[in-house]
C-alpha cells in the first residue's frame, strides 16, 4: 500500500475517534473483529500519535483557525487537520508541503466543497509557524 493509502487509513481511524471517542487501539480492535483489516504500520503510528499528542495538536489548530471555534469545524476538517499537523510536528522526514497537499486531497475526497480550502489555509498558517525564518 502506498503512503497515500496509509494516510487515508490513519484519517479514517482519527475520523472515527471524533465520532465515538474510543481509543485508537479500541477502534482497531473493533474493526479487526468486524471485518478483515490490514492496517499499515504508518496508519496505526500516525493515528496513535494524533491521539497521544491531541492537546498540542488542537492548540495549534485553535491558534490558526482565526475567529472559529473547534466545535464548529466539520469532523472531516478536524480529523485531517489533526493528522496533517501531527505529521508536520512529529514526522520530520515528511516535507510540510506533502502533508498539506495530502490533507487537501483527502478533504476533496471526503469533505464538502468548503473543507479543502479551509484545511489548506489553516495548514498553510501552521507551516509558516514551523518553517525556519530567515534572519
Amino acid at each position: 500500500m502506498n503512503r497515500r493509502g496509509q494516510r487515508e487509513q490513519a484519517f479514517i481511524l482519527i475520523f472515527e475517534r471524533t465520532i465515538n471517542h474510543e481509543t485508537i487501539a479500541q477502534i482497531i480492535e473493533n474493526a479487526g473483529e468486524s471485518r478483515d483489516l490490514i492496517l499499515s504500520a504508518f496508519a496505526e503510528k500516525a493515528a496513535t500519535g494524533v491521539q497521544d499528542n491531541e492537546a498540542a495538536i488542537d492548540e495549534k489548530i485553535q491558534r490558526n483557525i482565526r475567529d472559529w471555534k473547534m466545535s464548529r469545524l466539520s469532523r472531516v476538517s478536524l480529523a485531517l487537520l489533526r493528522l496533517a499537523i501531527y505529521e508536520m510536528l512529529f514526522e520530520q522526514e515528511i516535507p510540510l508541503r506533502v502533508s498539506i497537499n495530502e490533507a487537501v486531497e483527502l478533504a476533496k475526497k471526503y469533505g464538502s466543497k468548503e473543507d479543502a480550502p479551509f484545511v489548506n489555509g489553516v495548514l498553510g498558517s501552521v507551516a509558516k509557524e514551523l518553517e525556519p525564518q530567515d534572519a
